[in-house]
């Protein structure tokens, strides 16, 4: 086997290497860290002169419906929508910190790997705890995935391992990262979902450094069967994770005629080559992983991520 020609020397070069990389974000996080509970601006009550995200990343921006709309309904629909990517985020940060700590359960705890890998749940466990109050500010209901959606992520959680864990969790970090990025600096959105959105983005940078070191050490030895097998489940599992992002309520719940909202977001056009050009990174990484195989670019494409 591949494995069994890597000399013990090189081997633990490579280990020297994963550590200083855990060592370095551990550093990171020591320094560049928030709480939430006191950066956040909770007390101001909510102003709906504000959107909740950017609008042209609204699922109706550029469609008939979205012309029609008065800017207060522009508005809302958007709170609704922040609330409902909150949501998903929430749901799937808890996926991710189950599958963290299966990973790393009777690991090394010295080893700065276990440690870092327990500050980025941490992290995941502040996260979740903001977003859930953000969701409730902008004044939206507990938005779930559909609950066969759920059922799979239960599984998944139970039975991904190695790449096809931290490669679910880069897609999931890096999606996320590309819109808040934008949110954060836009002056449209309200000012305690800019906050959220930046406190999120600079720490999910971390996250993202540790998922694609994971994702590349994982499959250094990988052989076609296993790299074409847990492509497709990193395929599926993201599917699911964008296609759960806005829940098929947001429209109704922001006043709107949910059944043509729905139809016309299936086919806005924008939100899918938004959607394509800010994925772009993520691709080539997948690509480079070796990782975009034909079954999984059926999914991918499914998805409007490529």
């Amino acid at each position: 086997m591949a494995s069994s020609t890597v000399r013990p020397e090189d081997r633990n070069q490579e280990r020297r290497a994963e550590q200083d990389v855990a060592r370095r974000l551990l550093d990171s996080a020591a320094k560049l860290s928030y709480d939430p509970a006191t950066e956040v601006d909770w007390n101001t009550p909510l102003d709906t002169d504000h959107h909740g995200a950017s609008p042209e990343w609204s699922t109706l921006y550029g469609t008939a419906y979205w012309r029609e709309l008065t800017d207060a309904q522009r508005k809302a629909l958007t709170r609704q929508e922040a609330a409902s990517v909150a949501s998903t985020g929430i749901w799937f940060e808890m996926i991710l910190q189950q599958m963290v700590l299966r990973d790393m359960y009777a690991e090394d705890p010295t080893d700065p790997r276990f440690q870092w890998a327990l500050t980025e749940v941490a992290d995941e466990c502040r996260h979740s705890i903001m977003f859930a109050r953000g969701a409730a500010k902008l004044g939206a209901p507990a938005y779930r995935p559909r609950r066969a959606v759920v059922e799979l992520g239960r599984a998944f959680k139970t039975l991904a391992f190695g790449e096809a864990a931290y490669a679910a969790i880069l897609v999931a970090e890096e999606v996320l990262d590309v819109m808040q990025r934008d949110w954060m600096r836009d002056e449209r959105v309200a000012p305690f979902v800019r906050t959220i959105n930046n406190i999120h983005v600079v720490e999910e940078s971390r996250h993202m450094k540790f998922a694609r070191d994971e994702t590349r050490r994982r499959l250094r030895n990988a052989g076609p069967v296993r790299r074409h097998i847990n492509s497709l489940v990193v395929a599926i599992a993201s599917y699911y994770i964008v296609t759960s992002m806005v829940n098929r309520d947001v429209y109704a719940n922001a006043g709107l005629d949910g059944e043509r909202a729905r139809a016309e977001a299936g086919t806005n056009e924008h939100h899918k080559s938004l959607m394509r050009s800010s994925c772009s990174g993520l691709m080539e990484f997948l690509a480079s992983a070796r990782l975009l195989t034909k079954p999984a670019l059926f999914f991918y494409k499914r998805a409007s991520l490529i």
